[in-house]
């Protein structure tokens, strides 16, 4: 190892996107090594407007592991934490930096301590996959600063051991956990069903109800629906099974009507079992079900699917649109129903791709308050509207897998201390 008189800081930053599931994940067979009991299949959402940047740090300075997420720090004792250090650890490579005279050999690894700075470009722990796209991060950009030489998948199943959804944000596009059969794990990965340029037509609309915390964490969630709920067994063995070979089938086909069912169907049965477990989880609120509601009314005026709904373990709805022209309508409806207060800035209220306000037709707060009913809405007269009960919109399409940047000006430590900028 290179002198520790030259107190030198090695670093590496990642960027990871977040994913969300359509056909869902939800019920441990293995708390600890996070097992599932069903497959899933998610949609890579595009890390420009929802990822995790990550930086992580080795020094001989370093008396001991650190984090700090979003500026905070934070304890690495939990076992998911300690799970995927000691992973990716046993798993690293003599590590040579010419430039900075820095040689570490992999024995060295097993005493050198590492910071971790990560940020989240959307809430954290409102129920957008902020855990996912955090551990995936990390598990990344460790096997990158530590050379470690497993593929995506093999990597995907450390992450899964941080957080379960994590295995799915190792790659872009559509993506398949496979809930495997060996106790251990080792066939408990993530697989890409499709990149995020074979079905690039769709636009996703995430209506923001809520970035509190939630009140029941999904892994305790979890952990009451496999104990309680009658329904989720019967999901598990015989229902999932079935949609995930029709999910699959829908995405190789580009085939947005079964898509959009399945979504919709899967969705809706998760919070069935929410409902089922005891004492019942509610991760819905009203302003979700009202979207629902609105969904369903177009969908079926229209005889056709044009938007797919899914809620992960929170309120926030995540709206799938078959192509943009559908998008911009989905937008003005939302819109129309949800708008901001008056004293809102219409570029804090939809996020992401914001060009798509052009497509919907408003430039301020006075084109929102203009805006028609939609058309199936013509039996009620006058529509309700529910002014602030979204907190915003953000405008995404599917994205790419992680990324190394090299850009130094993008890390989150410092290069010369390690230490948060």
């Amino acid at each position: 190892m290179a002198e520790e008189s030259q107190k030198w800081v090695l670093l590496v930053t990642a960027q990871t996107p977040t994913n969300i599931a359509v056909i869902k994940y939800w019920g441990k067979r293995d708390e600890n090594l996070i097992l599932p009991i069903n497959d899933s299949i998610s949609v890579t959402l595009d890390p420009e407007h929802l990822c995790t940047t990550t930086t992580v740090a080795v020094s001989p300075c370093f008396d001991q592991d650190r984090m700090w997420l979003n500026g905070k720090e934070m304890s690495l004792s939990g076992g998911r934490y300690q799970n995927c250090l000691r992973e990716i650890r046993s798993r690293a490579s003599d590590v040579e930096d010419e430039k900075k005279g820095i040689k570490i050999t992999k024995k060295d690894w097993e005493k050198l301590h590492v910071h971790i700075a990560s940020f989240n470009n959307f809430p954290t722990a409102a129920g957008l996959a902020s855990s996912a796209a955090g551990f995936a991060c990390l598990v990344f950009s460790l096997a990158k600063l530590m050379n470690v030489k497993e593929d995506q998948g093999k990597l995907s199943a450390i992450a899964r051991q941080g957080s379960g959804s994590a295995c799915r944000s190792l790659y872009g596009g559509f993506v398949k956990w496979i809930m495997g059969k060996d106790e251990n794990g080792s066939d408990s990965i993530a697989v890409q069903l499709a990149d995020e340029k074979h079905w690039d037509d769709l636009v996703i609309v995430i209506a923001v109800v809520s970035s509190r915390q939630k009140e029941t964490s999904s892994t305790s969630g979890m952990r009451e629906s496999v104990e309680t709920s009658m329904l989720i067994q019967h999901r598990a063995k015989e229902v999932v099974p079935k949609r995930i070979i029709q999910m699959e089938e829908a995405i190789k086909n580009r085939d947005f009507p079964s898509f959009a069912g399945l979504s919709c169907a899967d969705s809706n049965q998760f919070h069935a079992v929410c409902l089922d477990t005891c004492p019942p989880i509610f991760y819905m609120n009203d302003t979700s079900h009202r979207i629902i509601s609105y969904v369903e009314k177009w969908n079926h005026s229209e005889g056709t699917p044009q938007v797919a709904y899914t809620f992960d373990a929170g309120p926030n709805a995540v709206l799938i649109a078959r192509n943009r022209k559908v998008a911009a309508q989905l937008l003005q409806r939302l819109l129309f129903f949800f708008p901001p207060h008056s004293d809102t800035d219409l570029k804090s209220y939809v996020l992401g791709d914001k060009s798509i306000l052009q497509d919907v037709g408003v430039q301020d707060i006075k084109d929102v308050e203009a805006l028609p009913p939609p058309p199936e809405m013509k039996d009620k007269i006058p529509a309700q509207k529910y002014k602030g009960d979204v907190s915003y919109f953000i405008c995404t399409k599917p994205g790419r897998g992680p990324v190394l940047l090299s850009d130094e000006s993008k890390a989150l430590l410092n290069p010369e201390t390690g230490l948060p900028k």
